[in-house]
């Protein structure tokens, strides 16, 4: 029997970089948030586990030594080999976890059929910084370098968002290594709502210096009188949350009719 999942889409409602740590990585604080669709992930037992890649983006995992999808299974062990065959929906390098959605997708197969390990968290975290809330999939604060997880209301819950990329990679590392080094503060308190409307993302900046057409995208989505509009994680990815669908759904046809080449994603945030 089949198992499916959906590799749901993360933004980042609000991402607060604090400092660089001696390790290399950076110390923050983040607001996760969670769309209802993304990608899409089936698995059957097999002999061996196998991951079969299709769908708009499948370009961009061309290299199965950097699958997380395979990766994850390798972390997880079992009784029987899962042959998975994943949609893939969301673009690449895009600040939307796809990767690490991928794999927390994978968490969750394994957790529904065979259980999770007692340390499912630390391996969880050992495949990205991401990894852990994605195998969660709700509403959460993140600290440390995003693995450490606290829980948050779910006011913002049913919220329409619209995701849009201008179908340009971004990578995290290079967006990291242009942040300038300031601790703006950290997130403010409140439920999920305020804290996203009185957050920042402070890699948006170092972002736009190496991805100009960022700033474009978010004035665009800034003209279609959302609740908010920002990047999300390290872009290329924007993302604004409206009060209803109707105005969710003007928006992606406004800016679909004025940019017909850029991707996008309507949802609601789970």
């Amino acid at each position: 029997m089949a198992i499916a999942e959906t590799a749901y889409a993360k933004i980042n409602l609000a991402l607060h970089v604090r400092r660089r740590r001696e390790d290399g990585y950076h110390e923050l604080e983040t607001l996760f948030a969670f769309v209802d669709t993304g990608d899409v992930l089936t698995a059957r037992s097999a002999a061996q586990d196998s991951v079969t890649v299709f769908g708009e983006f499948a370009g961009g995992l061309d290299d199965p030594f950097d699958n997380l999808v395979a990766k994850a299974l390798g972390k997880l062990p079992r009784a029987d080999g899962l042959a998975v065959t994943l949609e893939k929906n969301l673009p690449v390098a895009a600040g939307l976890g796809g990767g690490s959605a991928d794999a927390g997708a994978v968490f969750r197969m394994v957790q529904a059929r065979f259980g999770l390990p007692e340390d499912w968290h630390a391996r969880a975290a050992a495949l990205g910084a991401d990894v852990p809330a994605c195998v969660e999939s709700r509403t959460c604060v993140g600290r440390g370098t995003g693995t450490e997880l606290e829980a948050a209301d779910d006011s913002l819950a049913g919220t329409p968002v619209l995701l849009v990329n201008p179908r340009l990679p971004l990578a995290t590392g290079p967006v990291f290594g242009h942040w300038d080094g300031q601790d703006r503060g950290a997130l403010p308190a409140g439920d999920a709502r305020s804290v996203a409307i009185a957050g920042r993302n402070d890699l948006e900046g170092p972002a736009i210096s190496l991805c100009p057409q960022i700033a474009g995208v978010l004035a665009e989505l800034g003209g279609t009188s959302p609740i908010l509009a920002r990047m999300s994680g390290s872009g290329a990815t924007c993302f604004a949350l409206y009060e209803s669908v109707a105005a969710r759904d003007a928006a992606a046809s406004q800016i679909g009719k004025l940019h017909t080449g850029w991707w996008q994603m309507k949802g609601l945030l789970r």
